[in-house]
């Protein structure tokens, strides 16, 4: 029973990766390109499957340490069921607390998309100043398919790791 729940979070990220790989199929440049609008709802559905494959690796730890009812939403919450260390928990707060990693990713791709976008600013003629401009996490095509396949790739070793008992 333990094992269908990574088998959820692989489904999640494939769905996941599918939206991806269509919103990539039609270049910008073309005469028939998509729509701004599908273009956001396939990048933001991709990014809310991963978010949700996520929450569900941590209900799929418990299950795999025999936790059979908790559906902890955060690493503390999971770390806070069990009376001794659980190494994945332990991996997954390392790669919270480290830059540029697929959890760190997906912390900052949720936090931009549960608060509403900044208004835009116009551009005064005689009001210009050259700043770095920091529009959020990485929403690229690539920075999306980085963070899944590593996400893939954890969940994948957790599952040999656990069939191995």
């Amino acid at each position: 029973m333990a094992q269908q729940w990574p088998s959820l979070v692989n489904e999640k990220l494939f769905l996941a990766r599918t939206l991806l790989a269509r919103l990539e199929q039609t270049p910008s440049s073309s005469a028939a390109a998509m729509p701004v609008a599908e273009q956001k709802a396939l990048e933001q559905g991709a990014i809310e499957l991963m978010l949700r494959g996520r929450q569900l690796l941590l209900t799929a730890i418990a299950r795999l340490h025999q936790n059979k009812t908790a559906m902890p939403s955060s690493i503390e919450q999971l770390e806070a069921l069990f009376p001794y260390p659980v190494a994945e928990a332990e991996h997954l707060r390392e790669l919270a607390t480290t830059a540029g990693s697929w959890w760190q990713h997906l912390a900052e791709l949720e936090a931009a998309l549960s608060k509403p976008s900044e208004a835009k600013k116009h551009k005064a003629a005689d009001n210009l100043i050259a700043v770095s401009a920091n529009h959020g996490p990485d929403r690229s095509c690539k920075a999306l398919h980085n963070s899944l396949s590593a996400m893939a790739k954890f969940v994948r070793v957790l599952t040999e790791q656990h069939s191995e008992y």
